[in-house]
């Protein structure tokens, strides 16, 4: 279930969607009247929240018809975290383990919904949905992805994505060694690998890992790709 184009709008609004296997989840969505494309906005361990709503937002500024899908619904409906270091801590749970297959059929709900509406669809993701939007390409659920210091990339980096996908990471991520990078790089040395003089997170304005040049190029980089790639 979502809104009509008609009832759509920039400043972005909670629906709910079904995947395959019946289960039902929130997804924030917000999009202009005419959608260049669909992207499927896939969280940190944070869950939907405030930031991850202005990206979706920011996206449908951008052009793009944008949906979050709250993956974590299956665990714990409504779950939305802030990133002090207890938060950080409590948010944690959620990668032991990852729910990959769950993750995977909320994203392809997503994706299917706005390919429905005519659209070629990415998924951008951000860590831990970094990871997932590499593994979206991987399974051709989404025509393209970007993937924001996806750490779980490296141990599965001998699976190739089947639709275009673009890297970025940060040369300062505490959590994600330069040598696993340099692993993805060598096991797919065709896809596009963008390092940051960054750390983790650094996309993201209420962290404090934020790098406001890092994130404008990463943001300019990634609209380009989503032209490149979604356009009829």
């Amino acid at each position: 279930m979502t809104a009509s184009l008609a009832t759509l709008s920039l400043d972005g609004q909670w629906i709910k969607l079904t995947a395959a296997d019946g289960h039902a989840f929130d997804a924030y969505e917000a999009s202009p009247a005419v959608p260049l494309g669909g992207v499927v906005v896939i969280q940190e361990i944070f869950g939907v929240n405030e930031h991850i709503r202005a990206v979706v937002r920011r996206f449908a500024e951008a052009g793009y018809h944008a949906i979050a899908p709250a993956i974590f619904d299956r665990k714990e409906p409504g779950f939305q975290s802030g990133y002090s270091a207890d938060e950080v801590v409590s948010a944690r749970r959620f990668l032991h383990p990852v729910n990959w297959e769950g993750i995977a059929q909320d994203v392809a709900a997503t994706a299917q919904h706005l390919h429905a509406a005519g659209l070629k669809v990415a998924a951008v993701g951000f860590c831990l949905g970094g990871s997932a939007a590499y593994r979206a390409a991987v399974a051709g659920s989404v025509d393209a992805a970007v993937s924001y210091y996806g750490g779980q990339i490296a141990p599965i980096a001998e699976q190739t994505p089947i639709r275009p996908t673009l890297l970025h990471f940060g040369r300062e991520d505490h959590t994600i060694p330069m040598a696993d990078v340099e692993t993805i790089a060598a096991r797919q040395p065709a896809l596009p690998i963008h390092i940051y003089e960054a750390g983790h997170g650094f996309n993201c304005d209420a962290r404090g890992s934020y790098e406001p040049a890092s994130a404008a190029l990463a943001w300019d980089r990634t609209t380009d790709f989503l032209k490149a790639h979604l356009s009829a």
